[in-house]
């Protein structure tokens, strides 16, 4: 049985908004780099923004597949003893 997909156009916002701040952290760095060491004093900056962006983007993929796969199974009425509630 397939577990329920995820919110895909909430997920796009969500990750847009991330790459969004991916692209002035980039900036950011090339644009502070000294002449002469553009790639030598940006490279790792942006090549760690650029990890961060991609690890943010899989964990928040992976919560809203578990959240989507709760959703579709409402809570049941028994404890965590295996019986039933009283009403």
């Amino acid at each position: 049985m397939a577990t329920p997909q995820m919110d895909r156009e909430a997920f796009k916002r969500q990750v847009r908004a991330e790459l969004e701040t991916l692209m002035e952290e980039v900036a950011d760095a090339v644009d502070n780099a000294p002449a002469g060491r553009i790639i030598r004093d940006s490279e790792e900056k942006v090549r760690d923004a650029f990890a961060e962006f991609r690890r943010k983007t899989f964990e928040q993929a992976w919560q809203r597949k578990v959240d989507a796969a709760e959703a579709a199974f409402p809570p049941s009425d028994e404890r965590g003893d295996g019986q039933a509630e009283a009403s």
